[in-house]
């Protein structure tokens, strides 16, 4: 939650107040797709979680992080001249939203049983998109009907709320008596073998394709007024029941990976989510296509979303946890990166027909492929293989 209250600022009520300011679109999109590149980075603190302090500490710097980078933009002046400087708060805030996620990953694959595994992933998106929602709803209808500093402090002090959540998981201590050299060594090794396993370099690559990315959650505030919505309903609906619907999506995806398979639940889903964007542009730009097109993007996103995790914890095993989820996720982020990109892009030189439309084709043509390598991949029975 914490870590999406700060997600949500960034991607939902920082987009509608710059476009109220005078930012274009394209310009919008790509300071919100530098913030979002933060997840990118993830990685490179991923082997400091596993040789340095325990989870819970590491949780705690993470949400201070991000809880005061996010005060910080907030008393950051909106404006033109100004852009160079919040894209690197934007940035920075985002690192600290990394933070707090960092720990989550080693926490679900040693706390958690392996039949569980599904459904603890979509509890853990559940949250992020929860928290997507709450920090973009609410803060853009305190930013609207307040101002973006009140907003600032009361999400800062509801991230703290949420996060005292963490006391009442059983820690997992940092070894101290490991060597660091070693460590490091032993964790590119372990990154190494992971690689050459044929399912897992399989998941690599299809977390890093356009499918179910949820990249246009990071701008739908930016474009309501396409559809000629108003800012109380785009709070509302972009905010929290966005992020409310989407964890019920969670939800529902994690019982989907537990259920019929991660193959089943990722493509499938993302196929379903590529199909409901492409609906949205056979209507009228009228608010009720905008409301009924956001909610049900936020659940098939919700659903695509529970499905990346569970692939992902497929893939780590249970060594070096922390460092091998942070680097997938890292990956995984990438899409998302220039999908908001080319969504901006594609808004500014065409329309929101054709960035919708493009978007979908897009994420259907690689679900095409990637079932094509997965059928290759079964008749060689290298589907099962996993790290132990």
């Amino acid at each position: 939650m914490p870590a999406g209250i700060c997600m949500g600022f960034a991607t939902v009520t920082l987009p509608y107040l710059l476009t109220q300011n005078g930012f274009t679109v394209a310009t919008t999109a790509g300071i919100v797709a530098v913030g979002v590149s933060a997840n990118l980075w993830r990685f490179l603190w991923g082997p400091i979680a596993d040789l340095s302090l325990s989870l819970r500490k590491w949780f705690w710097i993470g949400v201070l992080a991000s809880t005061s980078t996010l005060l910080l933009l907030c008393f950051t002046p909106f404006n033109m001249k100004g852009a160079a400087l919040l894209t690197i708060i934007v940035f920075i805030s985002q690192v600290g939203a990394t933070l707090v996620l960092l720990p989550i990953g080693s926490f679900m694959a040693n706390r958690i049983e392996e039949k569980k595994k599904g459904r603890a992933a979509g509890w853990y998106q559940a949250g992020n998109l929860g928290g997507v929602g709450l920090g973009g709803g609410a803060g853009l209808w305190l930013a609207t009907h307040f101002n973006v500093q009140t907003a600032g402090i009361v999400l800062s002090l509801f991230s703290i709320l949420f996060a005292l959540i963490v006391q009442l998981i059983k820690d997992v201590p940092c070894n101290k008596s490991k060597n660091l050299k070693f460590e490091i060594l032993s964790m590119g090794r372990d990154l190494l073998s992971m690689v050459q396993i044929p399912i897992v370099l399989f998941v690599i690559i299809l977390i890093c394709l356009p499918i179910g990315t949820g990249s246009m959650g990071n701008l739908w505030s930016s474009i309501a007024a396409d559809w000629k919505t108003d800012a109380d309903t785009v709070a509302l609906i972009t905010g929290v029941l966005s992020g409310l619907i989407s964890a019920i999506g969670c939800v529902c995806g994690g019982f989907i990976a537990d259920r019929w398979g991660i193959w089943m639940a990722y493509l499938g889903c993302g196929f379903l989510y590529a199909l409901v964007i492409s609906a949205m542009t056979l209507f009228p730009m009228q608010p009720y296509v905008y409301i009924t097109g956001v909610l049900l993007y936020a659940f098939f996103a919700g659903l695509c979303y529970a499905a990346f995790s569970a692939v992902l914890l497929f893939a780590i095993g249970k060594k070096n946890a922390a460092t091998k989820y942070s680097l997938l996720a890292s990956l995984g982020n990438i899409p998302v990166v220039y999908m908001t990109a080319f969504d901006g892009w594609a808004h500014d030189k065409f329309s929101s027909r054709f960035m919708l439309l493009g978007e979908s084709v897009i994420g259907a043509l690689f679900i095409i492929l990637c079932i094509a390598a997965l059928s290759k991949l079964r008749t060689k029975k290298l589907v099962l293989l996993v790290i132990e």
